[in-house]
């Protein structure tokens, strides 16, 4: 097991899953080697052989810690592949069994609201905060969620800053801020933001989206002029 183990760390993941394929386990193991063998095929992005192995670990008594990850990419999978409320019961579940983590909370969030849950998804991301205040991810994920909504767009704002201090130019946030501008009708601002964060992602299909959004509010102003 423990040369699996080491091929996983080393980034090998591939050759890990042929070693833990190929590996004979009594029964006492096999939730371990499940675990590895799904963990592999997520890497690979082999979602459902990935799925066949990891719903085996959330019933088996292995370690809350591998109970957690396996969870969690559960959660990630169904995300991957639009099975929100299949993702939304893995977080839920985490949640029930004590994981009151921001991760958890801040990817249910995410997934409510692709189901059009939005006040549920933005009352996930607040106990995010609550969770950690200073969390770039969740503060995003709010603000987007916001922006998206057009809810206390000023608030969002504040909050898309926040994450940016804590990682600026990232694109995703510089695509939230964008969007976070627009709303409040700073649309040059808007412009710029939204064109920084398309240089360092050119083919984010949301980032493009903004743009065309902008330009054409843009337009619309300059004709009542």
């Amino acid at each position: 097991m423990q040369e699996g183990k080491q091929l996983f760390r080393q980034g090998k993941y591939r050759e890990a899953l042929d070693f833990f394929r190929g590996l004979k386990v009594d029964e006492e193991s096999y939730a371990e080697q499940s675990y590895y063998l799904g963990l592999c095929y997520a890497k690979l992005s082999q979602f459902e052989e990935a799925l066949l192995y990891l719903e085996q670990v959330v019933t088996s008594d292995l370690g809350f810690a591998q109970v957690y990850q396996a969870r969690m990419i559960l959660a990630f999978i169904y995300c991957e592949t639009e099975r929100f409320r299949l993702a939304e019961f893995e977080l839920q579940k985490l949640i029930e069994d004590g994981y009151d983590s921001v991760q958890v909370h801040g990817a249910l969030g995410f997934v409510l609201h692709a189901q059009g849950k939005k006040a549920s998804a933005i009352s996930q991301l607040e106990r995010a905060l609550e969770i950690d205040g200073q969390n770039p991810t969740a503060l995003n994920s709010l603000a987007y969620i916001m922006a998206e909504e057009n809810i206390r767009p000023g608030v969002a704002l504040t909050y898309v800053r926040k994450a940016l201090e804590k990682k600026p130019n990232h694109p995703a946030y510089l695509d939230t801020l964008g969007w976070v501008q627009y709303r409040i009708g700073n649309i040059s601002e808007a412009l710029h933001s939204l064109r920084e964060a398309k240089k360092q992602w050119p083919d984010n299909k949301d980032i493009r989206k903004h743009i065309k959004a902008v330009i054409e509010k843009s337009h619309e102003l300059q004709q009542k002029k």
